[in-house]
C-alpha cells in the first residue's frame, strides 16, 4: 500500500473514531473541553514544533498584523467548529455531525465558486443540487433546518477556505491557531479551575487524563493528515475524506443507538449519490487531463 494512502487513511479513521473520545468525557460542559483541547494542543504542538526545530517558520506571520488577522479569524472558526462538534456528540447527535462532513466537500466547492472564482463543470453543478435536494429533505421531515449539520458544515467550509490561502502549513498553522486563542483559552480555565467548577477540580483521575490527551488526540491525525497529503494525489485524498463521516453515522446508529429512522435514509442517500457524482466526476476529469497531457 502506497504509505501516503496509509497515514491518510489512518487520519481519517481517528477522526471518524473521535466520538468514542468525547464520550469519555461527556460529564465535561462542551466549552470546557473545547478549552483543554486548546490548551493541551498548544503544548503538545509547541513540542512537537522545538524537537522539529520548525519555530522559524511561525515568524514571518508573526510579523505581520494582517496574517495574524486572519489566523485570528481562522482560530476562532475553529474554535466555533469544535464547540457545535463536541455539543452535537455529547448530546446525542452523532449522525447529524456526520451529516456536516458528508455536506461539507460539496460546501467547499460553493466557497471555491463563490470565492476563487473557480469554473463548475455541469456534473459539479449536479451533484450539488442533489446535495441541496437531501438537505432540503431533512428538513422537511425534521420540520426545522439540520442545523448542526449546516454549522459544522459553513464553519469548517470557511476555514478551509482561509487555510487555503494561509502561507504556513498543517503543524505550524494550527500552532499560531491555538496561541492566539490561548490568550482567551487560559485565562478562562483558570478562573474556573480556582473557582472549582473545572472538570480538573472536580473530575475523578480518568477524566481529568482524558482532558490532557486532547492535544495529541488533536494534533496527530492532523501530522497523519499532512504527511498523507504530500504523497498522494488530491482526487485519492478527497475520496479517503468520506471514511470520517462513515464511521461517525454507523457509531451513531449502531454503538450510541440514536434513531435514524426510514424517513432519514432518503436526504442522507441523496447526499451520498452527490458525493458519488462528485467524486467520479472528479476522477474523469483528472484522467482527461492526464490523457490530454500525454497526448
Amino acid at each position: 500500500m502506497n504509505v501516503g494512502i496509509l497515514y491518510a487513511a489512518l487520519a481519517y479513521v481517528a477522526w471518524g473514531l473521535f466520538p468514542l473520545y468525547f464520550r469519555q468525557v461527556s460529564a465535561v460542559p462542551s466549552l470546557e473541553i473545547v478549552l483543554h483541547r486548546t490548551v493541551w494542543s498548544l503544548v503538545f504542538l509547541l513540542v512537537v514544533l522545538g524537537a522539529m526545530r520548525r519555530f522559524h517558520l511561525l515568524k514571518p506571520a508573526l510579523k505581520s498584523p494582517r496574517q495574524l488577522l486572519l489566523f485570528a479569524v481562522s482560530a476562532l472558526l475553529l474554535a466555533g467548529n469544535w464547540l457545535v462538534y463536541v455539543w452535537a456528540v455529547n448530546n446525542g447527535h452523532v449522525i447529524d455531525a456526520s451529516l456536516g462532513y458528508f455536506i461539507n466537500p460539496l460546501v467547499y466547492v460553493l466557497m471555491g465558486y463563490a470565492f476563487l472564482h473557480e469554473r463548475l463543470r455541469p456534473l459539479q453543478w449536479a451533484a450539488v443540487a442533489l446535495a441541496g435536494a437531501g438537505v432540503l429533505w431533512l428538513t422537511w421531515q425534521a420540520g426545522q433546518l439540520p442545523w448542526i449539520a449546516l454549522l459544522l458544515a459553513a464553519s469548517f467550509g470557511l476555514y478551509g477556505l482561509m487555510r487555503k490561502t494561509a502561507p504556513l502549513g498543517t503543524l505550524e498553522g494550527l500552532a499560531l491557531e491555538t496561541l492566539l486563542l490561548a490568550p482567551l483559552a487560559v485565562p478562562a480555565l483558570a478562573l474556573w479551575t480556582l473557582s472549582g467548577s473545572s472538570a480538573i477540580a472536580q473530575a475523578d483521575a480518568p477524566t481529568v487524563g482524558w482532558l490532557l490527551l486532547a492535544g495529541p488526540i488533536t494534533a496527530v491525525p492532523l501530522l497523519l493528515f499532512a504527511a498523507g497529503a504530500r504523497r498522494i494525489p488530491l482526487g485519492t485524498l478527497g475520496l479517503l475524506q468520506y471514511i470520517g463521516p462513515t464511521l461517525q453515522l454507523l457509531m451513531g446508529v449502531w454503538v450510541f443507538h440514536e434513531p435514524f429512522q426510514g424517513t432519514r435514509v432518503l436526504g442522507f442517500v441523496l447526499i451520498w449519490a452527490a458525493l458519488a457524482l462528485y467524486s467520479a466526476e472528479g476522477l474523469w476529469a483528472a484522467r482527461r487531463r492526464a490523457a490530454a497531457a500525454v497526448a
